[in-house]
């Protein structure tokens, strides 16, 4: 590179600061990008900084578990090197295999609990039934009350009445 470039480099890169430089790729085809610690012309240090361009979202798109944990961890510097693709491959069958397992278990779990509740070994559970909620004016009964009613479009302030009482005299 000739004398001219570099300097026309050195000079982007202390006022602009250093280029994004691509660290990884995922299987998806998201880039994974690195901004190296630099200093400012002012003479601040900032920091690394990692992020990713995602294939056809927008930022507001993103939602958790879109990209692969290890990519996830190395963005949030919880990590310090990138992922390899064998590691991501390697990680997703192993995820796999567990979420097999663990179907596997409940299944076996499922038969052994209604073996022994036709054997009689362990009580069956115990179905309830909600009727409604304490605080609701018909609690318990099987159907609403009438009696509150809407009064919306004939209310006059100061006439309404609780139900109950036939004057205001009778305190």
């Amino acid at each position: 590179m000739s004398r001219p470039w570099r300097v026309l480099r050195a000079l982007r890169a202390r006022l602009f600061g250093p280029e994004k430089e691509l660290v990884g790729t995922d299987p998806a085809g998201n880039k994974y990008y690195r901004v190296p610690k630099h200093e400012t012309r002012a003479g601040q240090i900032i920091p690394e900084r990692r992020f990713v361009e995602a294939v056809n979202r927008q930022a507001y798109q993103y939602e958790v578990g879109d990209f692969p944990i290890e990519w996830e961890a190395w963005i949030r510097k919880k990590r310090k090197d990138p992922p390899t693709i064998e590691e991501i491959l390697k990680n997703e069958n192993y995820r796999q295999e567990m979420k097999q397992k663990i179907q596997e278990v409940c299944e076996k779990d499922k038969l052994l609990q209604a073996k022994e509740y036709k054997e009689g070994l362990v009580a069956a559970p115990a179905q309830t039934r909600v009727k409604g909620h304490a605080s609701a004016p018909y609690y318990g009964k099987n159907e609403p009350s009438q009696d509150p009613a809407s009064t919306a479009n004939t209310f006059q302030p100061g006439s309404w009445m609780p139900p109950g009482s036939g004057s205001s005299g009778n305190k």
